[in-house]
């Protein structure tokens, strides 16, 4: 087929690459701007952007596409049988989505109509799922309720955390939209509508939704530090200061919600209804990491301190 493929971060390259590798034409990629990141303000362009450029592809990077005339005289002189969509970063105008004969195909990393959003894999973690997967469909106006193509399901390991999943599915994501692809041009393939009934939300992520919350059980507070990496991860607060907790697991025994315990070498802090979770690794603001023990007895942390409000 004859495509243009819009995508941004890592997540998406598998899929360029292996629609590449099946031997599709894909006459442009069209990827974020760069932007300015780090202490310096150095430009870094998108993991998309440097594989295409690997694959000495042709990349257009605009800042907007829904009234963009060159960039729409671009597409159409294309004439793309499918326009692939895989985390690009932006909603799909009106005139995009009636350009291509196969449609506008979108990868998504959910089991739809379950977590139509921004971060599918980081919500379906930290909510404790104990399934997910990636379903392909056709895009339209609405986010994320087109009708589906396929869909792959894999289970979520008990300690898997978003990033281990994004690898995994990115990789399954790729050989599914090659699949799809395959599909749609054999005749093999009827889009299915989605249940709306069903759906469920996964929104952008924010720095707050890091914040750990001791009322909750410690399993949700567990599941919520696995679904948010790398980011915003986990933190509370100790003596007014903010403590990123960058490991913990579950722990035995009971407790009394924000609540810390020493024992030995180990920090223990409660959590909702008893609940206990062990924080093995922590680093107070302005210090390094540390594992609990060194952290015990750097800052002689007592049992009956309390973290958070």
């Amino acid at each position: 087929m004859k495509l243009v493929f819009c995508g941004t971060p890592e997540f998406a390259v598998d899929t360029l690459q292996a629609v590449i590798a099946a031997g599709h034409d894909v006459r442009l990629v069209v990827t974020q701007p760069d932007r300015a990141a780090g202490r310096g303000m150095e430009m870094h362009f998108s993991a998309v952007k440097r594989a295409a450029l690997e694959l000495a592809l042709p990349v257009v990077q605009p800042e907007k596409i829904k009234n963009n005339p060159e960039f729409r005289a671009q597409l159409e002189a294309i004439a793309p049988d499918a326009i692939l969509v895989v985390a690009y970063g932006r909603i799909i105008p009106d005139w995009m989505l009636a350009l291509p004969k196969y449609g506008c195909i979108n990868l998504h990393g959910s089991l739809l109509p379950k977590y139509r959003g921004a971060a599918p894999i980081q919500w379906a973690v930290a909510n404790g799922e104990t399934e997910t997967g990636v379903t392909t469909m056709l895009l339209e106006a609405g986010l994320d309720t087109g009708p589906m193509l396929l869909v792959h399901k894999q289970p979520i390991a008990p300690t898997d955390t978003a990033e281990d999943l994004f690898e995994s599915l990115a990789e399954v994501g790729a050989t599914l939209v090659v699949e799809t692809l395959a599909g749609l041009e054999s005749g093999k393939i009827v889009p299915v509508a989605q249940d709306h009934a069903q759906a469920t939300l996964a929104p952008i992520l924010t720095r707050e939704d890091g914040r750990m919350d001791f009322s909750l059980t410690a399993k949700k507070l567990y599941d919520r530090w696995r679904g948010f990496q790398p980011w915003p991860g986990a933190f509370t607060s100790l003596r007014g200061k903010k403590l990123i907790v960058n490991l913990m697991r579950l722990a035995e025994g009971t407790g009394v919600a924000g609540e810390l315990r020493v024992d030995g070498d180990r920090l223990l802090v409660g959590c909702g209804d008893g609940s206990m979770l062990e924080l093995v690794e922590v680093q107070m603001e302005g210090k390094k990491r540390m594992m609990a023990a060194e952290f015990l007895r750097g800052f002689q942390v007592k049992s009956g301190e309390r973290v958070g409000s």
